[in-house]
């Protein structure tokens, strides 16, 4: 069931981006903000990234935008294009994937260096879930903005 939600939610952030270009995706939602679709399947390739395969696989590898570990770099999509952000989160879910199947339990624990928390897989999933669930709200409303586009 987890496995399921999480891919719905998977599929739906690529669905809100269908059909877009590359300047409709980089398109920001209004001033301060710098979110955009392309930014949020840019963060969404580091939270993939950082919690399967740094947490719960335990490899010693940087966020995919900063190798300083600031998530807040993937949100600058201004010279982004559809196909590098497209085939890093698509990478990056493959990984997932491959290390969520992998996994003898849902019981099989990583260890989150920042908060010195050990966390289970079943926690990483869920905690993606509510990730995808809360960015697909922001995508929905993107979405809209740039060309009316609205549901799932």
């Amino acid at each position: 069931m987890l496995r399921a939600f999480l891919d719905y939610h998977r599929a739906t952030l690529e669905l809100k981006c269908d059909g877009l270009s590359d300047d409709e995706l980089r398109r920001q939602s209004m001033p301060p903000s710098t979110l955009s679709l392309l930014g949020l399947v840019r963060h969404m390739a580091e939270v993939e990234r950082a919690w399967f395969r740094r947490v719960i696989n335990a490899e010693d590898i940087p966020l995919v935008w900063s190798e300083s570990g600031d998530f807040q770099v993937a949100y600058d999509a201004r010279a982004a294009t559809r196909s590098e952000a497209f085939a890093a989160w698509r990478r990056e879910v493959e990984h997932s994937r491959r290390i969520e199947r992998a996994a003898g339990s849902l019981d099989v624990t990583g260890h989150v260096a920042k908060s010195g928390e050990d966390v289970s897989l079943r926690l990483v999933m869920l905690h993606l879930i509510h990730e995808y669930a809360r960015h697909n709200g922001h995508a929905d409303l993107l979405r809209e903005g740039i060309d009316g586009v609205v549901g799932a």
